[in-house]
């Protein structure tokens, strides 16, 4: 899914509006024979966003299928407007929903990659052609991110989770040096747990007694004024918590590291004030299968022995991401990604869109009567993942995602390890989506008090 061609616009980061006046006379009408659930397969008439060029592959944006009168969308002309819908609604938590101009293109240089008659998955990781799409996607995350020339970025594989080994086997001389977490969550948590094994891990600050639905201030993280790095989880995917800001070693040489998987690319990062950052790119940014870490430069070339040659950042580094045959489809879809994100303004602009987004989604949830319940504390609520239950309790979520998958929302069910309802609404996920969502939460509330 993909937002239509972008446009300047200045929108406000929350949103709050009451309900807007009644129906218009065509869904009135509607509404006379029909039930307020079946409303919501209605198919209003919008705007239609303008035409793309041939050479983009952008599609016009369609009407949604259904429309929410208490949001106060943005204009038709809007980036926010949801073009390029396929009818169904991804909200899982990754693998995630992609750009569907991304998926088009990919499907139109798949058989004969730019001329080439050879797909880019079959082509050899060392010609010419897959050089060359492997340098631009670092061109335009490095523009992306405004990484520093202080920083190389390496194209991994492992997933977020093998570099919960790599970070402390790269970071630590020994198994006795010391490491700060932040246990955030369940990721955080795991990378801790991880990290024991290759350093002398402790847990700097815990969410587990809170259920992980807050953050520390940052002077209640007990840190060890030995520690070689501070590891934080900038947003944890399963409980919907994410950092508005960065905490500081104290350590005064020390490392921050963050894993970002699943806010990656989702709005502006000083890179410069992390030794390490690294994220799984199927939430935000490609499919599974690449694992995207950005490393200081000095950082490099200081493994323990043990070290595996594939979790030291050196063998990497030194070999372009190229040491063996990296995930080649996954990387140049990245690519695509990240071409996409700088054609829409970059990434405050990516930023406002996803505020909004999460505005109306959590607004809805608050303003419900305590009908869905977001545990998360506000100051901190993800602007990616959204868990919610519902008052009534799990029977009446279970009917709630089988319900909305009827209507074509799918992947609307918690982590197995926490239940209820999440919605992961990433940069690709199109406003015309969490509308309908937010539609169909009040119908469903209405139907079921």
């Amino acid at each position: 899914m993909q937002f239509a061609d972008p446009v300047p616009f200045s929108i406000p980061h929350r949103v709050t509006q009451k309900p807007s006046s009644p129906l218009p006379p065509t869904m009135a009408a509607a509404a006379a024979t029909s039930t307020a659930h079946s409303l919501l397969l209605q198919r209003p008439a919008a705007p239609r966003a303008p035409a793309a060029t041939a050479s983009s592959l952008r599609l016009p944006a369609r009407a949604a299928k259904i429309s929410c009168a208490a949001v106060a969308a943005p204009s038709a002309s809007s980036p926010l407007t949801g073009a390029g819908d396929r009818g169904v609604y991804n909200f899982a938590a990754g693998p995630a929903t992609l750009p569907l101009s991304v998926l088009k293109r990919a499907q139109a240089e798949l058989v004969d990659y730019h001329g080439s008659g050879m797909s880019i998955m079959e082509m050899s990781h060392r010609g010419k052609e897959f050089d060359a799409a492997i340098k631009k996607a670092e061109a335009d995350l490095r523009a992306l991110l405004a990484v520093p020339d202080t920083h190389a970025v390496l194209f991994l594989q492992g997933g977020a989770t093998t570099q919960f080994a790599a970070v402390p086997l790269n970071l630590c001389a020994g198994p006795s040096d010391p490491a700060d977490f932040v246990v955030s969550g369940s990721w955080s948590d795991k990378a801790f747990k991880e990290a024991k094994k290759f350093s002398a891990a402790s847990v700097a600050w815990s969410g587990k007694d809170g259920k992980y639905t807050a953050l520390p201030p940052f002077d209640d993280i007990k840190q060890n004024p030995e520690a070689r790095f501070l590891h934080i989880c900038s947003n944890e995917t399963i409980h919907g918590v994410e950092f508005k800001d960065y905490p500081e070693p104290r350590n005064k040489s020390g490392i921050l590291v963050a894993d970002m998987s699943s806010n990656f690319c989702s709005k502006p990062v000083d890179v410069s004030r992390f030794g390490v950052i690294y994220a799984g790119a199927q939430k935000n940014v490609g499919p599974s299968g690449v694992t995207i870490a950005i490393v200081r430069k000095d950082l490099i070339g200081n493994a323990q022995p043990i070290t595996p040659v594939m979790l030291d950042f050196k063998t990497h580094a030194d070999n372009a991401s190229l040491y063996n045959t990296p995930p080649c489809f996954a990387i140049y879809i990245c690519g695509l990604v990240f071409e996409d994100l700088l054609a829409q303004g970059g990434l405050a602009e990516v930023e406002k869109k996803n505020a909004y987004k999460a505005g109306i989604l959590y607004d809805t949830i608050d303003a419900s009567g305590g009908y869905y319940i977001c545990p998360v504390e506000k100051s901190v609520r993800s602007l990616m993942n959204v868990p919610f239950t519902l008052a009534k309790g799990p029977d009446f979520e279970k009917q709630f995602i089988a319900e909305a998958a009827k209507e074509g929302m799918v992947q609307l069910k918690g982590h197995r390890s926490v239940g209820g309802v999440r919605a992961s609404i990433y940069n690709a996920m199109p406003l015309a989506g969490v509308e309908k969502l937010v539609a169909f939460m009040k119908d469903f509330q209405a139907r079921n008090l």
